[in-house]
């Protein structure tokens, strides 16, 4: 078997559904073999379990392989993050660290490798590069949203510090305890506790509640949203262009050619 035949057979392989739902069920496996480390388990137990998570770190291997050898310009498939990533995961989980100091990062490590679900299915690397790509735009907003944060801390400290110290003695404090009315964890009595004083202070929580939790929470989620349209359009693109129909882009630009025409007609 010459070397082109094997690249075809394992690129066939690793776009194969099958290989990658194998794949996807032996992550999923090794989560739940790391979930069960952290039970109080029999001797026995865990020499099992030590088999299994060499089988697991032998099944990455292959697959790592497979979709190495599979590619065809070698130098690209570590062009790309999740490949590294993905490679550094499979390539520390074979150092033998168990007994040594080390151990603690062999076990980070093992937990890491769920992560690698994000890498083998394309939808999840999609959601998280939108996320990735919503950052800059995300920043503005939360610092837009720090601002009311520190102003209502100051104000809560200012106002209502003798009435609990524990919630409002400081700024601190104070940037915590409004965390806490921002996630509705309790927060009515710390409402009714600062009312027994001051019997408006409720539009202070309604206020606050209403910028953070309603206002700024529907802008990231608008922001997240808007990036994701933009990623599954510039997908689709991609596919267009790869197949040789026309894009979404060429569409418009017709449609545009057209109206200019048609305007010059109208003349």
């Amino acid at each position: 078997m010459d070397q082109q035949t094997l690249q075809a057979r394992l690129n066939r392989l690793r776009s194969n559904k099958l290989f990658e739902l194998f794949v996807v069920g032996v992550i999923i496996f090794s989560a739940v073999v790391i979930g069960l480390k952290t039970y109080q388990i029999s001797p026995q137990m865990l020499q099992v379990m030590a088999v299994l998570d060499g089988f697991i770190t032998l099944v990455f291997l292959v697959e790592i392989t497979v979709r190495f050898l599979g590619e065809e310009n070698k130098t690209h498939f570590f062009r790309r993050g999740w490949n590294i990533f993905d490679t550094l995961i499979v390539v520390v989980s074979l150092v033998p660290i168990q007994d040594s100091e080390l151990a603690l990062v062999g076990r980070l490590i093992r937990i890491f490798r769920v992560l690698r679900m994000i890498s083998i299915i394309p939808e999840l690397r999609m959601l998280l590069n939108s996320l990735i790509k919503a950052l800059p735009q995300l920043g503005y907003v939360m610092l837009l949203m720090f601002i009311i944060f520190y102003i209502y801390a100051a104000v809560g400290s200012t106002f209502f510090a003798e009435i609990n110290p524990v919630l409002w003695g400081d700024i601190a404090r104070s940037l915590l305890t409004l965390f806490r009315v921002m996630t509705f964890e309790d927060w009515t009595d710390v409402m009714y506790e600062t009312m027994t004083i001051y019997p408006l202070s409720w539009f202070f929580y309604i206020t606050f509640i209403f910028f953070t939790a309603f206002a700024f929470l529907n802008m990231v989620i608008g922001i997240v949203v808007n990036v994701l349209e933009e990623e599954h359009a510039n997908e689709r693109n991609a596919e267009a262009q790869a197949s040789g129909e026309p894009t979404l882009r060429d569409i418009q630009a017709q449609l545009d050619e057209l109206k200019a025409l048609m305007n010059q007609n109208r003349v």
